[in-house]
């Protein structure tokens, strides 16, 4: 029996959705974990688009959106938690000068040797501008377990999981992702049975 403090930190991994799981939410998907502690996990899916694109979004807060590199992005369906809230999810952005991780924006949450998740408005308000970070991924939601579902989860093999790599966020196409995260692995989507780990 493991104690709490043997248990697994997923922090800036992927969870890869095994085939079985069939949750409108969660099919097929692969989710970037923000955080993952004794309390709970927190994390946004990588690889499903909603129908707005950035530009909509940016006209929803009154920003004009001066990136031509963002110009045909679509917003991200990040989970089914406060699917009204936008989150970014970028590349870390350290004040100059600052060693010590102080990042730019009001509400960001940085992930150890990962990514940085931005909630305030000014990380918009600076790719508005032509600044900001270079790679952005944009959610409206975001995915959350309690503590110890997570867990429970992966021992009902719900999720395969894998040290996140940001090129398959930033740099492969959406419907591509669930592939490039399982190759990761050394896997393919063909490899898993259904009821995998099930005898």
């Amino acid at each position: 029996m493991t104690s709490e403090t043997d248990s697994i930190n997923l922090t800036d991994h992927f969870l890869i959705a095994m085939p079985g799981l069939n949750d409108d939410s969660f099919s097929r998907s692969v989710i970037y974990l923000c955080e993952h502690s004794e309390r709970g996990a927190l994390g946004l899916v990588i690889n499903k688009p909603s129908e707005m694109s950035l530009r909509s979004l940016f006209e929803k807060v009154e920003l004009p959106l001066t990136r031509p590199d963002l110009d045909s992005s679509l917003v991200f369906q990040g989970g089914p938690v406060h699917t009204e809230r936008g989150f970014v999810l970028h590349e870390p952005m350290l004040k100059p000068d600052e060693t010590d991780g102080e990042t730019v924006y009001a509400s960001t949450l940085s992930v150890p040797g990962g990514l940085e998740m931005t909630t305030s408005k000014d990380v918009l308000e600076a790719l508005s501008s032509g600044a900001g970070p270079k790679r952005v991924l944009i959610s409206l939601g975001y995915s959350a377990w309690a503590q110890g579902q997570l867990e429970s989860e992966l021992a009902e093999n719900s999720w395969l999981t894998v040290q996140a790599d940001p090129n398959v966020i930033f740099d492969t196409p959406f419907e591509q992702r669930y592939d490039k995260a399982l190759s990761l692995l050394g896997l393919q989507a063909w490899m898993l049975s259904p009821d995998a780990g099930h005898a």
